[in-house]
Formats: C-alpha cells, structure tokens, sequence
C-alpha cells in the first residue's frame, strides 16, 4: 500500500543505526540494530503520518528510491494508517467526496468517515469487498 524509503545508516560513534525519512522532515529515530531501527522507523512513520492526517495537513508524497542508492529502504506504516491513508487518497482521485462514497456504499456518512481516520479505522471483509466495488481497486486478494 504506502511506503517511504528511509535512510538507515549505520553510527560508529554511537553504536546506532540512525533512520532518517528524507520525505518527511523531522521523522526520525534509530535502533541498536538493523532490525530495531527498522521496527523503530514502523512506528516513528505511523506516528508522523496519523499525526498529519489527524491535523489535515496533507499526506507528503514519497520519492522512489533510486536505483543504486545505498543505505535506502521502503518501510511501512502500520496497516490501520496505511489504509486510511490509501483510502483517502483513492476516493479524493475519483474526484468523490465522504458524502457520496458512503451513499454509492448504502452507509451512513458518519460510518464512513471512520475508516478514513487512522484512529478508528478497521473495515471488515464485508466493507474491504464493498470499497473494492466501489473504487475498482484491489484492496486485498479477496
């Protein structure tokens, strides 16, 4: 669904790998290890993301790692955040509003608003298939 390449480079002085979102100023974290860094970079860029989402600042868009970039790695946001974020960004491009989607669906407005919030996202199977109809998008292998 959403990536960001991160920078994660390893910090001799430190004993750290340091990440940093070159997509997002400001997001950044480390970790003791590869593997704790990229952990780390998971949650720092769910985080960065719901926050901006919450506070309707836009979502960055991402810049492809370049072939032979070295220290560059696709992480991604938790999956509530991802597909929130995936959500919106899908129905703002079909040129609808929360309002018509959710009556196209045959579901109050309020229900959803809900899943384009990464707090209180969490379709069901039923609600995955009937969002797959309406964008004709593949959501999930369903």
């Amino acid at each position: 669904m959403i990536q960001y390449p991160a920078k994660i480079i390893f910090i001799k002085e430190e004993a750290v790998y340091d990440v940093e979102f070159p997509d997002l100023p400001g997001c950044l974290t480390y970790g003791e290890t590869f593997e704790d860094a990229q952990i780390n970079a998971a949650e720092a860029l769910t985080g960065y993301l719901a926050s901006i989402e919450v506070r309707e600042q836009g979502i960055p868009s991402m810049t492809p790692i370049r072939q032979g970039e070295k220290n560059m790695y696709y992480i991604s946001p938790e999956t509530n955040v991802a597909f929130s974020i995936w959500l919106k960004k899908t129905r703002i491009k079909q040129g609808m509003t929360q309002k018509e989607a959710a009556e196209k669906m045959g579901i109050k407005y309020q229900a959803y608003q809900r899943y384009e919030k990464p707090e209180t996202s969490n379709p069901t199977l039923k609600m995955l298939e009937k969002l797959q109809k309406l964008f004709g998008e593949k959501i999930l292998a369903i």
